[in-house]
């Protein structure tokens, strides 16, 4: 018996954006950038080879969560030259958001995709931007997802609606062989983490299931995608102040959330360009900037702290009550004859022993 060739794995090479014309959101065919254009990203000449900056104009990239991740993303994007993007956000600004988030009082109330939206239009008004106020929906994702080159990973991680949504847009992307770029803000440090998917390939690498995602606790599902070497000392000590206080709000800062910008938007010019890019990316802004004795003492105190939130998590998940088993349907009426017939036969009770 003859049986086909298994079917090639495609590289990654193969599955990156080619530099052919692209339709923009509006409808219309944009073969070249305009002078204004060529202006606007003339600065950039030298750092990104002219056809790296044609393949800018034309792609499309998804920002998916819009607010302290995603959101530091989508000004560097607009003033490297990237001019079709998808915002997908349902959140609007609170005034605890403008510690970190690019928005200001006058924004507050309003949808942060509509608000970054507006802020890469004031950039680039030839730009064509597609604003989704639902979010990340598990209805409409694939839709999002298969119309962009790449997608930008910045969905809340604090809720579990935050990570339904999270799996659903890596759940597209690995069906569809889309590249992800995801961030974690951890205290001072920022680790951004690249799924270079192939079509079919498991969600987070197969680290994650959705059943999962459905009924762990927060702070398990991030260990089981955030390797522990990249986790900073003072991240621990918060995760312990969480797990003891579900109620606190988590603590975020403003210059972690802008190298998630500065990282992620070279990581889209490279993956445009047909660049391999390391998966891991790890910057510790606390330590960078440290003394060498203030660093070598984080450093001793963070098995201890790790080890601390560690035994503090196992005991959390000991205390969720596992998840209810499915109701089993109630019995079918039985038909109307058999009831008669139930009624009709002689009663058994009381029958000789």
């Amino acid at each position: 018996m003859t049986t086909a060739p298994p079917t090639a794995r495609p590289s990654a090479e193969s599955r990156r954006p080619s530099p052919a014309p692209r339709r923009g959101h509006d409808g219309e065919h944009r073969l070249s950038p305009s002078a204004d254009y060529v202006e606007l990203t003339r600065r950039n000449r030298g750092f990104v080879p002219a056809r790296t900056q044609r393949r800018l104009a034309e792609a499309v990239v998804l920002v998916a969560g819009c607010g302290s991740t995603g959101g530091a993303v989508i000004e560097p994007l607009a003033r490297l030259g990237v001019q079709h993007l998808v915002l997908a956000d349902n959140g609007s600004y609170e005034l605890n958001n403008l510690n970190r988030q690019h928005a200001v009082r006058g924004d507050l109330g309003r949808n942060k995709a509509v608000v970054g939206a507006e802020r890469v239009l004031a950039i680039n008004p030839a730009a064509a931007v597609a604003v989704h106020e639902r979010g990340i929906t598990r209805t409409g994702v694939t839709a999002l997802v298969e119309g962009c080159d790449v997608v930008i990973d910045g969905v809340d991680v604090t809720e579990r609606a935050g990570w339904l949504a999270k799996y659903a847009l890596h759940e597209a992307a690995a069906r569809l062989g889309r590249p992800v770029v995801s961030g974690y803000d951890m205290a001072g440090t920022q680790y951004v983490r690249v799924y270079d998917y192939a079509p079919g390939d498991a969600p987070f690498d197969g680290r994650l299931t959705r059943a999962q995602v459905q009924h762990e606790h927060t702070w398990t599902l991030l260990r089981r995608i955030v390797p522990l070497r990249t986790v900073p000392v003072e991240m621990f000590v918060s995760a312990r102040a969480s797990l003891a206080d579900p109620d606190a709000p988590l603590s975020q800062l403003v210059y972690t959330s802008l190298l998630f910008g500065a990282l992620a938007s070279r990581i889209v010019v490279d993956l445009l360009a047909g660049e391999r890019v390391r998966r891991h990316t790890v910057i510790d802004a606390h330590q960078a900037v440290r003394t060498a004795g203030r660093r070598m003492s984080a450093q001793w105190g963070r098995p201890v702290q790790a080890l601390l939130a560690l035994r503090d998590l196992a005991r959390s998940q000991r205390s969720v009550p596992p998840p209810a088993p499915a109701s089993p349907p109630a019995p079918a009426s039985p038909p109307a004859s058999l009831a008669r017939a139930a009624q009709a036969a002689p009663s058994t009770t009381g029958a000789a022993r």
